[in-house]
């Protein structure tokens, strides 16, 4: 009998707990999942902003050469059209 009231209260227990650490690693994975999506959203803006700045940097670097005198109007011309088309 004592065996019969012991193993109606600890099976449920047990269940319990499982049931709670199901429940828990569950959250931990959709938690996961969200802020690894959110890192990859993050990233994709970052080297969407890297590469404008690259850009305008490059169109600067090539029309101070232009300036200086260092390649002529048609070179500029066709490393910006490169630049651009890339």
């Amino acid at each position: 009998m004592e065996k019969i009231i012991f193993f109606c209260l600890v099976i449920p227990i047990i269940g319990f707990v499982l049931y709670l650490g199901a429940t828990a690693i569950m959250k931990g994975f959709s938690a996961k999942e969200e802020n690894r999506s959110e890192k990859e959203t993050n990233s994709f803006e970052d080297n969407q902003e890297s590469l404008s700045d690259n850009l305008s940097d490059e169109l600067s670097k090539l029309n101070n050469l232009k300036e200086s005198g260092v390649i002529t109007q048609e070179e500029f011309i066709k490393a910006k059209n490169k630049l651009l088309n890339d």
